[in-house]
């Protein structure tokens, strides 16, 4: 089964946290097995597990309920290696929230990002995966550095329509006072929403070419990180092959030299399914083809390997909750 990982940059921003409380930061480190001399390599990953206790370990202590919050107020661009400076010149949030969702694993791939239209909002969601599953305060911090990094592009005064979060209730109003919002806990899910029109403004950073040029980067990272990652040595065979038509389950894992029965069997374990990637892969390839506003409608079905151009807009409805020809439109 492949191990959840995070850059050791993410764990930086909790180290620094826990200085300024006064905490010996390395003999924490040191006491969940973590090498402290790794947070000064950029493309250094530590495991999940070990994240996570790091995490447990930090909040006791700390003493400090709201510690996630605490921790994203502490990242900087290059915590997240060239996703960070992609994002900054993205053309519009929802461009940059788009990008998050689909380079996220750069930065880990202990959870999975969702973003979408729903009616008139957009709805983000933050899935963790149970693989160990992450802290919750890691889940707070995520949450609270995508309000802040909306707030940095669109003022100080913005704030999301409504928060969910899976974690119960802190002992703590702080979680009022940085997201200024309705909030939940208990929910089935982690979810923020979002009016739509801020997020399909014009930002004034707004840089195609540099964004593009980051984006290269984070993939030349992620081609790197992936060589032993099952989804995504499947689905670059699905990128491969999909202007060919829909490859079928059985015709991927030969390509993989994976038996049918043992692709499906390694998936389960990972919990995903070959339909989840095959749809996940069409939907982020499909953003991408449209963002490019180079594709007509019916290269983009094609691209994407379905049979016919009303086999995609109704797939790419059920994504979006729009038609493609509707999709960023201003």
């Amino acid at each position: 089964m492949h191990t959840a990982t995070a850059l050791t940059s993410w764990s930086r921003a909790l180290r620094r946290a826990l200085d300024r409380a006064g905490c010996d930061s390395a003999a924490l480190f040191a006491q969940v097995g973590l090498d402290f001399s790794a947070l000064d390599d950029p493309n250094a990953r530590y495991p999940l597990d070990g994240t996570t206790r790091l995490w447990r370990l930090a909040v006791s202590a700390t003493g400090d309920p709201c510690l996630g919050l605490t921790v994203a107020s502490q990242v900087t661009p290059t915590t997240f290696h060239a996703l960070g400076y992609s994002l900054g010149a993205s053309t519009t949030l929802a461009e940059a929230f788009q990008r998050i969702v689909r380079y996220f694993r750069l930065v880990t791939d202990a959870a999975e990002l969702e973003f979408g239209l729903e009616g008139e909002h957009y709805r983000f969601v933050i899935r963790p995966l149970d693989r160990p599953r992450p802290a919750d305060e890691a889940i707070d911090a995520f949450a609270s550095l995508f309000v802040r990094f909306c707030r940095s592009v669109l003022g100080r005064d913005f704030a999301p329509l409504r928060v969910r979060l899976q974690r119960s209730a802190p002992l703590s109003d702080c979680f009022d006072k940085v997201f200024r919002a309705p909030l939940e806990f208990g929910s089935a899910q982690n979810e923020l929403w979002f009016a739509r029109e801020p997020f399909e403004r014009r930002l004034e950073g707004a840089n195609p070419e540099l964004a593009r040029h980051n984006d290269e980067i984070a993939l030349r990272y992620l081609a790197r990180f992936d060589r032993d990652n099952l989804r995504a040595r499947l689905r670059a065979a699905l990128i491969e092959r999909l202007p060919l038509g829909e490859p079928s389950a059985e015709k991927l894992a030969e390509a993989l030299n994976l038996s049918l029965r043992s692709l499906q069997r390694k998936l389960a374990e990972e919990g995903t399914s070959y339909e989840a990637l095959l749809a996940a892969t069409r939907q982020e390839l499909a953003l991408s083809y449209l963002a490019e506003h180079r594709y007509s409608i019916s290269e983009i079905a094609y691209l994407l390997g379905f049979s016919d151009t009303s086999s995609f807009t109704r797939a790419f409805k059920r994504w979006t909750g729009q038609a493609p020809s509707q999709y960023g439109a201003k």
